[in-house]
């Protein structure tokens, strides 16, 4: 009948109420007519047939009633519905709210412990559960009073149906179970979910590394139905922590107990997605913030000392990298997570706020491109700005407000370096110029602000927003109003910026007929297209506003020397990509220089020096610099004849026009040329009489005229020999104008010898350009031609010349390694800088090895051999390629061998090449120790063992000829008695950096520690060191303290990494792992390597405080390093206490020798190493020194005593005594010297004889004297 009403939907509570009310509780029939309305009634509502409506009206109905049921009643409801529960047959779950009413009510009603069933929980939690009633039962539990150990195990069981349920049921579950957590289980219900979805993440990768892997036996998830459950979960402890905040403390606590154990687990994609929710609106940012930061640094730093060390890598063979986890996370936030971008963006920020470049590196753009990720800090800068860009591009709504922050950057910290938010910048604009264009009015405000930037700021933020320029008008325009006005500004940066940024303009807007030169196009994205476009149809009115702007910059020629160098180092370049340009271009610079030019082909000096200065008051300072003047005519010439003659005839009026400038500026470059070659150094009164102190107003304009000249001389001979055609009269006034140069440079060299001025040894910059010095060179050393035979020998029978040009290559590689750049054409041209590199490494590198320095004749002269040269100059050449140019170091190399020029790219060895280039020097190194000690030179030594450790570098430590050339080294070491203290430093350096990526260098600190005892003798005189000479690189010169201290140097590294180890190991030890045995396999191969590596440090030691050091920083950093051995020793024996606390393990027999060895071979020799240092005579060592050594020693002392005590602990812990192997320490607070006891006792007696008859008053005296002296302590206590 209930059935009936219920499926018709007539009234149904009016029927149950009314068979209610005829069953009263107090009968047992009415008790049982009630049972059996509830066993119906229950199946009923989950059969899925009613209407909701009714099945709510129903279930409420009953709960109000079931109060009244008494236990056993109750006891067989319940019962009813585990079964319902077990057969998985709950639909909608609606009956469970009546479940968790009768569960309740039996847990409150005395009746029912008389039944045993007290307990509700037992009725569920040992069933088996139905999948699809997990959510229903989860939410249930919220409303049933639970013990907290019932609470843990049904949260256990609910995070183990995960793996049993849809995905898309996961989300509702993980709703309830945070709700349910508000009971407690806190940490279990994080853990539970954060694993879950790691488990699935490695799972998900797995699967895309194998896709047609058969024998997975779970189906695959779809990547976006994952990605979007994983959101959904998130949102969902997002919201819950907002309403309990505890939550979110346990997720923070969590995670950083979990990351000392294990980093991978603590911090995967989902985890770092969920703190980054959270800490968008939340108080725990700073916190989070904090946490992540810390983490990130901390890993690049274990990631950084892992790659230092083989044993390390060893037994650390899987590296986990918090970058790659969380550049994975911007990536998944793709999958509709909005929620975490705001997250990424401030943690992007923050990161490159907080590990931002601390010092300027020259302030040039190029800069912060190389050479950056090499600590800690500076990787975690770069993951910031990773972060951001890959924001930036996945999602489109916080474009702008990234943009916005990146610029405001730029403009707020423009005192401290902003390169790295410019490179940001920069890479934001081509990866979306377009996009830019909605927030063109941001970057507008930015330039309003333009003069008040310092000019590489300037220059960094044009050249980063340069394609923006191209797409959009209105940007271009309100840019040139900004410039214009800083052109008439008082401040000399502002009118600097402008002038950078009309140069800009006049590079990137061609003029209709320019000719496109392929090496010079900028790569600018999707914007290309756009811009080209927009040039075509708008070249006309390119030209009009080119030429206005070049009315712009003529007004500048006018202004300060810095303002016009910018102008001058700028032409060329605008010349290059807007050859249209050109007259105007030419013109400005002809009539400039007819300024200072006199045309009359007999007056000495062809032009006037004294118009280039200007006098202020006492101070006199360079108003144009002529130099820079004609070395950018030179270059614009040159490009001139080479390019434009190429595509003549195409308007022949304008061809006669141009020729006009062109003859005119060869007619001029000709005459200064003869006549700069025909002038004395009296002409320019730069005669040796000259004042060249910088203290004097005339000093100052003499040194001023002088690098004029000198900077004269070096522009016409780039233009005489490039013109020349290697004609011998040309090459003739090559080396008449570098005379004139020479001359003035010896002068200024020997009045700055005289002066002593900080000045002295600068060399002024040379104006000679990269690709002309790699020219040169090679025309100088390696061109056979015999047409150019005759020419080239006047050049090359100047040693001066020779020296002078491989000298300007150095001082160009040494520029290009400081800034990333050079002066002159083409200097930031990556590309061009690095063939020219290649040129002048393949010259130097034959010049050096063919030629040896011992050949050459130059030792009777003053100045380095150009072999020397060859060889500084390919030191610094190798840095600067590892440093700016790491991605094309196998190009680089395969340019050096020419033996296979035409090898395809993608199959360079680089090992092999490293190897061959590695062996050249390898023989240079070897010929420098078989020489006489008259010819062995330190200089070109140390260069070559430097050269060596920077080619070593590019080497794989796995190969072969890695292991070749460490054999090596440890033969040249064995083999040698050097007695040069820096060449033995380099090589044992080479040695040490060598052998610990091969394996842990311990035992070769043993046998030199042997060396060194032997060399220098045992503390204790009458004992004789057995002579065991390991290397003959030790010796009474070198042991102490070159050898001695890069011992201890290599022996503290040693330190640091078992120091690391036992930080690992005890943290591996207080995690309890799922795969125990897996840890503990782990922990026992981290404890052998600890003990093995303190071993055998422990005989390093052993060795050298047995040995007769001299006094100074050998014994201070010997007894420094003494007491960290012995608080890393401590710190080993606490881990083992810890062991034996958590767990019944017993202690290794390892350990036992190793204390056993510490007592034996150490600790009685430290004690004598003390008494050694404190009763050295004292006449022999200055006081200072005698404190300095004895200051480390009470820290010794301290350490050796707290690592016996905590010996006693572990004693007392693992029941056996380790303190048999310890002797009984000195007493180091009361000492008897018998000698001087001696001595005092002698006096003694000598008095008492003396004194025989007064002894009865003396004794009286001593009395009041032990008397009193109490009271006078007593009194100053007081």
């Amino acid at each position: 009948m209930v059935t009936r009403q219920a499926l018709k939907g007539r009234e149904m509570a009016a029927l149950l109420r009314g068979i209610f009310k005829g069953s009263p509780c107090s009968q047992p029939s009415g008790v049982l007519r009630r049972l059996q309305i509830y066993k119906h009634c229950i199946p009923l509502v989950e059969s899925g047939d009613l209407h909701l409506g009714k099945v709510s009206e129903i279930i409420g109905l009953l709960m109000l009633e079931a109060r009244q049921l008494p236990g056993h009643a109750l006891a067989e409801v319940a019962t009813l519905f585990v079964d319902v529960i077990k057969g998985g047959s709950l639909s909608n779950g609606k009956s469970l709210e009546l479940f968790s009413t009768v569960l309740t009510a039996l847990a409150s009603s005395k009746e029912s412990l008389a039944y045993g069933k007290g307990n509700p929980s037992q009725f569920l939690l040992p069933s088996l559960w139905d999948p699809r009633s997990v959510i229903h039962l989860a939410n249930m539990f919220r409303d049933i009073p639970l013990s907290g150990e019932e609470l843990q195990f049904v949260v256990e069981k609910i995070l183990r149906m995960f793996s049993k349920l849809d995905l898309q049921e996961i989300p509702p579950l993980v709703y309830q179970l945070l709700l349910l957590s508000a009971k407690g289980s806190k940490k279990t219900v994080l853990e539970g979910i954060i694993s879950f979805f790691n488990q699935l993440d490695k799972r998900q990768k797995e699967e895309q590394r194998v896709p047609q892997s058969v024998d997975l036996e779970v189906a695959t998830v779809p990547l976006d139905q994952l990605r979007h459950v994983e959101g959904t979960v998130i949102l969902h402890i997002v919201s819950v922590i907002n309403l309990d905040q505890d939550l979110g403390e346990e997720l923070i606590k969590h995670l950083k107990t979990e990351q000392q154990k294990d980093p991978g687990r603590a911090l995967c994609p989902f985890s770092v997605a969920l703190l980054l929710s959270v800490a968008v609106k939340h108080r725990l940012q700073e916190q989070i913030f904090d946490f992540l930061k810390t983490s990130i640094t901390r890993s690049c730093k274990d990631l950084q000392f892992l790659q230092a060390s083989k044993f390390l890598q060893d037994l650390f063979p899987q590296q986990y990298d918090v970058t790659a986890v969380i550049l994975e996370v911007v990536k998944n936030s793709a999958f509709g997570w909005d929620h975490v971008t705001q997250g990424l963006v401030d943690l992007g920020f923050s990161l490159m706020e907080s590990y931002e470049p601390k010092k300027p590196f020259g302030g040039k753009a190029a800069d912060t491109s190389y050479g950056l990720s090499k600590m800690p800090a500076q990787q975690a800068c770069r993951l910031g700005a990773s972060i951001l860009l890959e924001t930036f591009k996945v999602h489109e709504p916080i474009r702008s407000d990234i943009l916005e922050q990146v610029l405001n950057r730029v403009l707020t910290k423009a005192a401290s370096p902003v390169s790295h938010f410019i490179d940001l910048l920069s890479n934001i604009v081509v990866s979306a110029p377009l996009v830019l264009q909605t927030s063109s009015s941001k970057v507008t405000e930015t330039f309003d602000n333009l003069s008040f930037l310092p000019i590489d700021t300037v220059q960094g933020l044009l050249r980063a927003v340069q394609p923006l320029l191209k797409v959009s008008m209105s940007v271009r325009d309100s840019l040139i109003l900004v410039l214009q006005k800083a052109i008439f500004s008082r401040q000399l940066d502002a009118r600097k910026a402008a002038v950078a940024g009309f140069l800009l303009l006049l590079r990137n807007f061609k003029v209709l007929g320019s000719l496109s030169t392929s090496q010079c196009s900028q790569v600018i994205g999707a914007s290309q297209v756009q811009a080209d476009v927009h040039a075509c149809y708008n070249s006309a009115a390119n030209e009009a506003f080119c030429l206005e702007i070049l009315g712009s910059l003529r007004r500048c020629l006018s202004q300060q020397a810095d303002v016009r160098l910018m102008l001058y180092e700028g032409f060329y370049d605008v010349l290059r990509r807007n050859s249209q340009l050109a007259s105007s271009i030419m013109e400005t610079l002809l009539s400039q220089i007819k300024q200072y030019y006199l045309p009359q082909p007999d007056l000495l000096p062809p032009l006037k020096l004294e118009g280039c200065i200007m006098a202020q008051g006492d101070q006199i300072f360079l108003q144009e610099p002529l130099a820079h003047l004609l070395c950018c005519i030179q270059h614009c010439l040159a490009w001139y004849n080479s390019t434009v003659h190429l595509c003549q005839g195409a308007e022949d009026d304008d061809e006669e026009e141009d020729v006009g400038f062109e003859q005119n500026f060869e007619e001029m470059l000709e005459s200064v040329t003869r006549r700069m070659i025909k002038s004395e150094l009296e002409d320019f009164e730069l005669d040796k009489s000259a004042d060249f102190s910088l203290s004097s107003g005339v000093g100052v304009k003499n040194n001023i005229y002088a690098i004029q000249v000198m900077g004269i001389c070096e522009v016409l001979i780039e233009y005489n020999f490039n013109i020349g055609n290697f004609s011998k009269n040309k090459f003739e006034d090559v080396l008449g104008l570098f005379t004139c140069y020479n001359k003035l440079s010896e002068i200024l060299k020997e009045k700055a010898g005289k002066n002593k001025s900080t000045l002295g040894n600068k060399t002024a910059r040379s104006f000679l350009s990269m690709g002309f010095v790699s020219t040169l060179l090679t025309a100088l050393f390696r061109d056979n031609t015999q047409s150019h035979e005759e020419s080239l020998a006047v050049l090359r029978s100047s040693t001066e010349f020779l020296r002078y040009a491989v000298s300007v290559a150095l001082q160009k590689v040494q520029q290009l390694e400081e800034t990333g750049q050079t002066d002159g054409p083409d200097g930031q041209n990556p590309e061009k800088m690095f063939q020219n590199l290649c040129k002048i490494t393949r010259v130097l590198l034959w010049r050096y090895t063919s030629i040896p320095t011992v050949v050459e004749e130059s030792g009777k002269k003053k100045g380095k051999s150009i072999s020397l040269l060859c060889l500084e100059g390919l030191l610094r050449i190798f840095n600067t390629v590892q440093q700016l140019y790491a991605a094309r170091i196998p190009q680089f190399l395969q340019a050096l061998d020419i033996t296979d020029g035409d090898a395809e790219e993608t199959d360079i060895n680089v090992t092999e090449k490293a190897a061959f280039q590695i062996r050249q020097f390898q023989r240079s190194l070897v010929n420098q120790f078989s020489h006489a000690e008259d010819d062995f030179s330190s200089k070109e030594t140390q260069s070559l063992i430097t050269v060596l450790s920077t080619l070593s570098k590019l080497l794989d430590p796995a190969s072969q000829q890695f292991l070749q050339f460490l054999t090596w080294t440890v033969k040249v070491c064995k083999e040698n008695d050097l007695e040069d203290i820096a060449c033995c430093k380099g090589l044992l350096s080479l040695l040490f950096s060598l052998h610990v990526l091969y394996k842990s260098p311990v035992s070769l600190l043993r046998e030199l520690a042997q060396d060194i005892h032997a060399c220098l003798g045992d503390i204790d005189q009458d004992i004789e060191v057995e002579s065991r000479s390991h290397f003959a690189i030790v010796n009474t010169k070198t042991a102490a303290p070159t050898v001695c201290l890069l011992v201890l140097g290599q022996a503290d590294k040693v330190l640091e990494e078992v120091d690391w180890l036992i930080k690992k190991l005890t943290s591996l030890g207080s995690g309890t792992s799922e795969d125990s045995s897996q840890a503990s396999n782990q922990t026992q191969a981290l404890e052998k390597g600890v003990i093995l590596q303190l071993g055998t440090l422990l005989t390093v030691y052993h060795e050298l405080v047995q040995t007769a050091l001299p006094a100074g920083s050998c014994v201070d950093t010997l007894l420094r390093s003494l007491s960290k051995t012995y608080a890393i020793l401590t710190s080993l024996i606490k881990h083992y206490i810890q062991a034996c606390r958590s767990t019944s393990t017993t202690i290794p027999g390892r350990l036992e020798k190793l204390v056993k060895l510490s007592g034996s071979h150490l600790t009685p020799q430290c004690y004598s190493f003390i008494t050694y240092v404190q009763v050295r005579p004292k006449l022999t060592v200055p006081k200072a020194k005698v404190l300095r050594d004895t200051k480390p020693i009470p820290n010794l002392i301290f350490a050796i005593e707290q690592y016996e005590k905590f010996l006693i602990h572990l004693s007392k812990k693992s029941k056996v005594n380790l303190m048999q192997y310890m002797k009984l320490s000195t007493s180091r607070d009361f000492r008897i010297n018998a000698s001087m006891l001696d001595n005092a006792l002698q006096e003694r007696n000598t008095e008492d004889a003396e004194n025989e008859p007064d002894n009865d008053q003396s004794s009286t005296a001593e009395q009041t004297d032990e008397n009193q002296e109490p009271k006078k302590k007593r009194q100053r206590k007081k």
